[in-house]
């Protein structure tokens, strides 16, 4: 096959790129420039696509001795994740900005062009495995449980998945991983891994938030609507938040009390204990399918709310076009904007963003 290898300037890239070369696939090396102002250098394991990670990522192509380009999607990635993350912010909402990445850019704009252009599939470092199943490929988690990215994947549908390589999903840890670069004598064997949200590399995302979207004073607000404290902006809260929020009136038990809700119309964070965080169902519209949708409108999965969450089981009804979850036991707080990926063991069904929540201890107001 034709190999179109997205090459991040990580060891996890680069060691994907060079299984497909050992593969036997004609492999063509890319690295993405997300953005016109990027950093020159990493600071540790913050952020990426700096100049310093498309260094990396040429060095290791020259490794292999294939083909390397790098592309401009910088426009794309503000219009559909920076640009989306801001709004969701806005709204009151708690986005994911790797999944959009891989929604809108990784998997879309660029495997888009990968066909457009002969290849055949798009290979990536993520840890994650295909199948091909009776009814076509599906997408299941990968061997190493602590590295799993199925859920950040979840986005893809089955188009995507058809032209779709991770070579690096069934290897048992990423400690192999670093040992085959160094054997492969690619020098980012030991180069950290990113965790940060790669356009806000400091870390601050309060602070990159209030520069975006503005900062205006608001209440917060116990369950009861009484005032407790004072903000700078709704917008950088969210469900289930503990730290940072500036309460001038103690509970009455004396306990910690957690964001319940964020009210961006009236600017109104609502605080409470943590027993109020339960959620007993949330719902979503936009949804969509990793490989087939579910034969029948209600089911039974496992769902996983965030990147590294434990899955939980749960019932499942489709309806009008709207996902609807409740857990056998209730969530500990979701946020609306986050991501829940349903998953029947290993494979996962599909995804739906969060709309809706319905708290086990209801909120007045």
């Amino acid at each position: 096959m034709r190999i179109l290898a997205a090459m991040s300037g990580g060891v996890d890239s680069a060691v994907a790129a060079a299984r497909a070369v050992d593969a036997g696939h004609d492999v063509v090396g890319v690295h993405l420039a997300l953005s016109r102002a990027g950093g020159t250098l990493r600071t540790g394991s913050r952020g990426c696509c700096t100049i310093e990670d498309a260094m990396d990522a040429r060095r290791a192509a020259d490794r292999l001795g294939i083909p390397f380009y790098v592309w401009d999607f910088s426009e794309r990635f503000r219009d559909d994740v920076i640009d989306d993350f801001i709004a969701e912010y806005r709204a009151g909402r708690t986005p994911n900005p790797c999944m959009r990445c891989n929604e809108k850019i990784k998997f879309a704009a660029l495997l888009e062009r990968a066909l457009e252009l002969g290849f055949d599939a798009v290979c990536t470092g993520h840890y994650a495995i295909l199948v091909d199943g009776p009814e076509g490929c599906e997408l299941h988690r990968a061997s190493d449980e602590a590295k799993d990215q199925s859920y950040v994947l979840g986005v893809l549908t089955a188009p995507q998945l058809a032209h779709t390589y991770f070579p690096l999903g069934s290897t048992p840890s990423k400690a192999l991983v670093r040992a085959e670069a160094a054997e492969r004598g690619l020098t980012v064997a030991q180069k950290p891994d990113s965790h940060d949200i790669c356009f806000i590399p400091d870390g601050d995302t309060r602070g990159w938030l209030a520069e975006k979207v503005g900062t205006a004073q608001g209440d917060i607000v116990d369950r009861d609507g009484a005032v407790v404290g004072s903000h700078g902006g709704a917008h950088a809260y969210t469900v289930g938040q503990r730290r940072g929020l500036q309460l001038g009136v103690p509970a009455s038990d004396g306990k910690p009390r957690f964001v319940l809700e964020v009210r961006p119309v009236s600017n109104t964070v609502v605080v409470g204990p943590k027993e109020a965080l339960a959620t007993a169902e949330i719902s979503g519209s936009r949804h969509s399918w990793a490989g087939r949708a579910p034969a029948d409108a209600e089911f039974f999965c496992h769902v996983q709310i965030r990147a590294h969450a434990e899955p939980a089981p749960a019932s499942a009804v489709v309806r009008e076009g709207t996902v609807t979850v409740r857990p056998e036991t209730p969530f500990d707080g979701v946020a609306p904007g986050q991501t829940a990926v349903l998953y029947d063991g290993t494979r996962v069904i599909g995804q739906f963003t969060v709309d809706r929540t319905v708290s086990a201890v209801p909120i007045a107001g």
